[in-house]
């Protein structure tokens, strides 16, 4: 029987492992008809835009400035993001002399649904921070096991994050970087305006 036999300078190639696939980056203005932002540090401009808002499902979510040694105390929340099919509302708080009383009527109105990612926490932090209440929440990720269960493993109410929930259904991926790191009391930069956009109107696209 013929055998082979290999030297030790014979050079063996190694099997290429599978290819993992490339998603593309999500992009809002991509996937709305008629994309707008609007970024807001006044609370009289946040009422008046506010109060042109239809009714219905929104996505929602909050920011603060990050701390970076262990111990401090949180900061408040800096900027609320609302977002419908291809509008996003990008209201930074912490610039305003004043909470919207806009805002404040509307996270509490059960005529609106407030949708979100780890949106108890983003309710009570809300709260906390400016004794706003929000009514008629949605958590996105108990969603997507309540109707689609035997895709995701482990326990029913253990969290998934948004990019996981983006990956799945949408085929797409968020980029990453420094910037969900930033600073976000200091004016809003073209970068960090887009990061927003795109995690409010997917979390709108996903109820």
């Amino acid at each position: 029987m013929p055998c082979l036999i290999v030297s030790r300078n014979t050079h063996v190639p190694e099997t290429p492992s599978p290819t993992i696939q490339k998603l593309p980056l999500y992009s809002w203005q991509a996937r709305a008809s008629k994309p707008s932002l609007f970024y807001i540090t006044d609370h009289k401009v946040a009422n008046a835009q506010l109060a042109r808002l239809p009714q219905g499902p929104l996505g929602f979510d909050l920011e603060w400035r990050p701390n970076f040694y262990k111990g401090m105390r949180e900061n408040p929340v800096a900027v609320v993001q609302l977002a419908s099919s291809d509008t996003v509302i990008l209201l930074q708080i912490s610039a305003m002399s004043e909470f919207p009383a806009k805002l404040k009527e509307l996270l509490s109105s059960s005529s609106w649904l407030k949708a979100g990612v780890s949106i108890q926490k983003d309710c009570e932090k809300l709260y906390n921070d400016h004794k706003v209440s929000v009514c008629n929440c949605v958590e996105l990720s108990l969603l997507a096991r309540t109707v689609d269960n035997a895709r995701w493993k482990g326990k029913y109410t253990a969290p998934l994050g948004l990019a996981r929930l983006l990956e799945t259904y949408e085929r797409a991926t968020l980029a990453k970087g420094k910037v969900q790191r930033s600073n976000w009391e200091l004016p809003l930069s073209q970068p960090q305006q887009q990061c927003k956009s795109n995690s409010s109107i997917l979390v709108f696209a996903s109820t």
